[in-house]
């Protein structure tokens, strides 16, 4: 293990994330339709979030992306809300705390955005990840908000900011 480091995606970078969440995806057994895998922006998230209230992470260690995670506006939600974004880590980044040093990135930048409240949709067996944003503040609600395309992820979480 070397030194961890979150920083803002870069465009030389755009590959690397989209392969590392078609692979999460895979590997989790998600549908290929409805969830993140088949977004249209998945090969050009660098350029994706080049757009006010907008930012996307990645951690790399030892020049490897291991994870990523953004918040962006909600799409077709006339609130003050962001949308927590794909947040994946490769199996061997799980485990370390590196997702809640994610997430609480995340957090930080919808604030000094000046979001109220931050919303995500995941899927029912994502349970480690529910545990993790649940501690962060999240809590479930009973319908989805916006439209992110995201039919096949039934579980919603909203946290005010």
């Amino acid at each position: 293990m070397g030194v961890v480091n979150i920083r803002a995606i870069r465009k030389e970078d755009n590959a690397q994330v989209a392969a590392l969440i078609r692979k999460v995806l895979v590997d989790l057994g998600a549908p290929k339709v409805g969830t993140a895998y088949a977004d249209v922006t998945l090969d050009s998230m660098f350029e994706n979030y080049e757009k006010p209230r907008a930012a996307y992470f990645v951690v790399e260690e030892n020049g490897t992306i291991l994870g990523c995670a953004g918040i962006a506006q909600l799409d077709n939600c006339e609130d003050n809300i962001c949308e927590l974004q794909k947040m994946y880590f490769l199996e061997e980044a799980r485990g370390r705390g590196i997702g809640a040093e994610m997430l609480q990135k995340c957090l930080e930048k919808a604030k000094e955005f000046n979001f109220d409240s931050i919303y995500l949709e995941t899927m029912p067996y994502m349970k480690a990840a529910q545990k993790l944003y649940a501690k962060m503040g999240f809590e479930y609600i009973d319908k989805p908000l916006g439209d992110t395309g995201h039919y096949s992820c039934p579980v919603y979480m909203l946290a005010k900011l």
